[in-house]
């Protein structure tokens, strides 16, 4: 069976969302429930307010977090992983913790590679 290219495209841009390492970050912090934007960049050490904002907007774009704006003085609003965000947080959790317990072995491989200097 003959991959259909417009599948490869629309899934790669989906995996480009669920990818991003801000996208991945937000997911596993939301993953424990709703939370506050000032929340979540405490959590998410090393965004920026705009990436934030963009990677929040992103999300709620492609139905994987709701924003709830609660009417009060000053407003309130929290973010939360819809079912479909649900559905995904378990495989990004994974791939996150994967990706913390390895880093020590990813860039000693890429300390060797770079001094190899065999790149072609």
């Amino acid at each position: 069976m003959q991959p259909d290219h417009n599948d490869c495209r629309g899934v790669a841009s989906i995996l480009a969302r669920v990818g991003d390492k801000w996208s991945v970050f937000v997911i596993m912090m939301l993953g424990g429930g709703p939370k506050r934007f000032n929340e979540l960049k405490r959590l998410v050490g090393g965004i920026s307010q705009r990436m934030l904002t963009l990677t929040l907007r992103g999300l709620e774009r492609d139905g994987l977090v709701t924003r709830t704006v609660f009417p009060t003085i000053p407003p309130r609003v929290d973010y939360e992983l819809t079912d479909l965000g649900r559905g995904l947080s378990s495989p990004v959790k994974a791939l996150g913790e994967w990706a913390m317990a390895h880093q020590d072995q990813i860039e000693d491989a890429r300390m060797r590679f770079d001094l190899r200097g065999d790149r072609q």
